[in-house]
């Protein structure tokens, strides 16, 4: 059953083409309320809050509470692991790490977790999540098989996989602060196999690359480094602008 979350994000799509989602660490972040406003203001559809390492559930209260004190953006848990699961954000990415080697990441924290999920009547978003490239902390943690960023055909295959198990959206993950964003070759490689919504994040600094991913498929784009190490955020404001500007181009291209 599709929430009201997923709901809202899906027409959004239709009518934008291309989204932004702003991640936000709960052991990074200081000034959470300035930046929930701008990336609002901005044109932001979505504020995700998660962390690799972090891994107190009141480290998540704190930033969801500051982030709702002071913007309107639906909050969705990013989640590492069962104490990522609070009650004060509108939904969770219900979130299998298909390449993990370790099936506690497949399946294991989702039957321990979705009893607490339920009780707190938070809405899940079924989500795959593949980590590609260098994978950074995600991919440590996760006990990821990442997948070399020559081979975008080993993504597709997880990611069709992961569509007909009815997951509703695919992430293809780089790694917070990677060195390098995705090429666009390698997500328009997977776009082409898909026909759910794909995200695409790690490594994304400039507005050329994030036009250049929505131009070749990425249908959402998260961000979150330049914010954690930079505050300079009329960076957002680009971003989104660009991240549009692609998916209108995609669009163009497709139907010609």
């Amino acid at each position: 059953m599709v929430g009201n979350v997923e709901y809202m994000l899906k027409k959004r799509l239709e009518e934008e083409k291309g989204l932004h989602f702003l991640l936000l660490d709960p052991q990074k972040q200081n000034d959470v309320g300035t930046i929930a406003r701008y990336a609002e203001k901005s044109g932001t559809s979505a504020i995700l809050v998660g962390g690799s390492t972090a891994i107190l559930t009141s480290e998540y209260d704190q930033v969801i509470e500051q982030i709702k004190n002071n913007s309107n953006l639906p909050v969705i848990i990013f989640p590492s692991n069962l104490p990522s699961i609070t009650n004060k954000a509108d939904a969770i990415f219900f979130m299998s790490l298909m390449n993990s080697i370790n099936p506690y990441f497949i399946t294991g924290a989702q039957a321990l977790g979705v009893g607490v999920i339920r009780k707190y009547k938070l809405e899940a978003i079924p989500l795959a999540y593949i980590i590609v490239g260098e994978g950074g902390a995600a991919g440590f943690v996760g006990q990821a098989q990442c997948i070399p960023i020559e081979h975008p055909e080993l993504a597709a295959g997880y990611a069709m996989a992961a569509e007909m198990f009815g997951f509703r959206l695919v992430y293809l993950e780089a790694g917070s602060g990677a060195q390098k964003a995705l090429s666009p070759a390698f997500v328009s490689e997977v776009r082409k196999c898909i026909s759910i919504p794909l995200i695409v994040g790690g490594g994304i600094r400039t507005e050329s690359q994030a036009e250049d991913l929505a131009a070749a498929g990425a249908d959402i784009l998260v961000t979150g480094t330049i914010i954690e190490k930079s505050y300079e955020y009329d960076k957002i404001a680009k971003l989104v602008v660009a991240i549009r500007r692609g998916a209108r181009n995609r669009t163009i291209l497709s139907s010609s």
